[in-house]
């Protein structure tokens, strides 16, 4: 089986997509700042892990611990990216290049992983990747989380503008809360959601989940362009 990575595999949702994705039989490659006790966890449930440092506002350091991710695991099946600069701020409180960083971190880490992975799936007609979105309506006081936010579900337009009919799945899930365990945000319960677009059968695609805390937060935003087979804009 095609193996899952995940980018920003550090406690919360990162760690729950993981397990989720393991507790089904994929082997998981884990990309972080830091290492931690994640993958022992994950290599608990039986399946191969790949541990990789990199911070996904460098550029060269994600494509390096993307590519290591695949020549361990192979063309990937899943790719999530769950990475985030999560703060308060407000309208000119921040200066340009604390702005800078935080799209770095929120939009533009997403576009390098994006660039590097989905014209693989493209080329293969299959592959799901999944950004954690967020900010449902923007806050202003959280001004740069807001814009990044936005900027995430644009960028899964494109993508899948792009990459979608070729047969690449991307989408975005929403998580409109503060995440914690025991929670109505419970990371556990979001992880589902990821599986869910993961192994949601053409026909059915969904571009965007977003997770309100209720259970029927498994309804979203259909994709409304058809699938076609692959072809050769992708060689």
């Amino acid at each position: 089986m095609a193996g899952a990575i995940i980018i920003g595999a550090g406690p919360g949702i990162g760690r729950s997509v993981a397990l989720r994705f393991a507790r089904a039989g994929m082997p998981v490659a884990l990309i972080s700042r830091t290492t931690g006790r994640i993958s022992a966890e994950v290599t608990a449930l039986g399946v191969r892990t790949v541990t990789c440092l990199a911070d996904a506002a460098d550029d060269d350091a994600l494509r390096t611990a993307l590519d290591h991710a695949m020549d361990a695991l192979g063309p990937p099946d899943a790719v999530v990216y769950n990475v985030a600069l999560i703060r308060p701020d407000t309208i000119g409180e921040l200066g340009g290049n604390a702005l800078r960083h935080a799209w770095t971190v929120n939009v533009g880490g997403a576009i390098t992983a994006a660039a590097h992975v989905l014209p693989g799936m493209a080329r293969r007609g299959h592959g799901t990747f999944v950004v954690t979105g967020g900010m449902p309506e923007p806050k202003p006081e959280y001004v740069s989380l807001s814009l990044g936010k936005a900027a995430v579900r644009a960028l899964v337009d494109l993508l899948d503008r792009q990459y979608g009919p070729a047969g690449a799945h991307i989408a975005t899930v929403t998580v409109a809360g503060p995440v914690a365990p025991g929670t109505p945000f419970d990371p556990d319960d979001i992880a589902d959601r990821y599986w869910h677009l993961h192994t949601q059968p053409r026909s059915h695609w969904q571009r965007e989940i977003i997770d309100s805390g209720a259970p029927e937060s498994i309804a979203g935003r259909v994709r409304s362009r058809p699938v076609t087979a692959p072809d050769q804009r992708f060689a």
